[in-house]
């Protein structure tokens, strides 16, 4: 994974893509906590789906800026 990673304070977020069965593609984030013992990661999934890999990976990057503003 990783194809995109973004930092906030203690927190990482890897924004990436996913390919479907279906041809598709959907965003995908994984949230992390540095300089902990345990590793918590959380996948996010984008609910659009799109036709192209770089329409998801546009989606992906937008849900970690969101994900990471929240924390």
């Amino acid at each position: 994974m990783a194809a995109i990673t973004y930092t906030k304070e203690a927190w990482r977020a890897e924004a990436d893509i996913q390919r479907l069965d279906s041809g598709k593609y959907q965003g995908v984030v994984l949230i992390t906590r540095m300089g902990g013992r345990e590793q918590d990661e959380t996948p996010h999934l984008v609910h659009a789906l799109c036709d192209s890999p770089e329409e998801a990976l546009e989606e992906a990057k937008a849900l970690a800026h969101r994900l990471l503003a929240s924390l």
